[in-house]
């Protein structure tokens, strides 16, 4: 029937939502371990590549359902703006595994550590609250996870500061300060990739004060 592909499959944009949240996870966790032991870079980069496209690939069918759907449970725009916003917050983790092969950096570093961690995190509650976004009587809960997500994002903001702060004591030759650069570059990408988590948090606050 050629109506029913116009009718709403509210279940098929929350189960895409679900895999992309659960692929965010995924390539936070590759990552962390990346950045937590310095080890086996090449083949996590690889891995963060392969996740990536697989982000890529839910983000298109999702757009794809979106295009031949009349009726969509939430907003269209609300749909196409978190399904790009989780696919971006993937896309900048790849890239910050991307830069530590590139820069064939291999030193274990603290601070790129706990940058980690916080990505890890916030993916963790990101894959925790996208399901509550389906039912309404959950809804009011997103929320809180939204707070924990920009109060993460607040807690790189202050790691990138006390960073950059002390990024080139010590540097007393060239190859010091090379290594300088593209740590500082690493940290910026790192501390960039905590706000495009805060803007999915910031999309899912606004699909629930709409809805509500």
């Amino acid at each position: 029937m050629v109506l029913a592909r116009f009718l709403p499959r509210d279940a098929q944009f929350f189960t895409l939502f679900r895999e992309a949240a659960a692929n965010a996870v995924e390539t936070a966790q590759v990552l962390a371990d990346m950045l937590a032991t310095m080890e086996d870079v090449d083949r996590k980069a690889r891995r963060l590549r392969d996740l990536e496209h697989r982000g890529d690939e839910i983000t298109h069918q999702v757009f794809h359902s979106l295009n031949s759907t009349f009726v969509t449970p939430i907003d269209r725009e609300d749909i196409r703006d978190l399904a790009s916003q989780i696919d971006d917050f993937v896309d900048y983790i790849e890239e910050a595994g991307r830069r530590i092969y590139l820069y064939r950096i291999s030193e274990r570093n603290e601070r790129a550590t706990l940058f980690g961690k916080v990505l890890l995190e916030q993916a963790q509650i990101l894959a925790e609250a996208v399901p509550r976004l389906e039912h309404s009587k959950e809804r009011d809960r997103v929320l809180r996870y939204t707070v924990e997500i920009n109060r993460l994002e607040n807690e790189a903001d202050d790691a990138l500061s006390q960073a950059l702060a002390v990024l080139y004591d010590g540097v007393e030759d060239i190859p010091a300060l090379i290594r300088a650069i593209r740590w500082g570059e690493l940290y910026q990408l790192l501390e960039d990739a905590t706000d495009r988590a805060e803007s999915v948090a910031n999309t899912m606050e606004g699909i629930v004060l709409k809805n509500a």
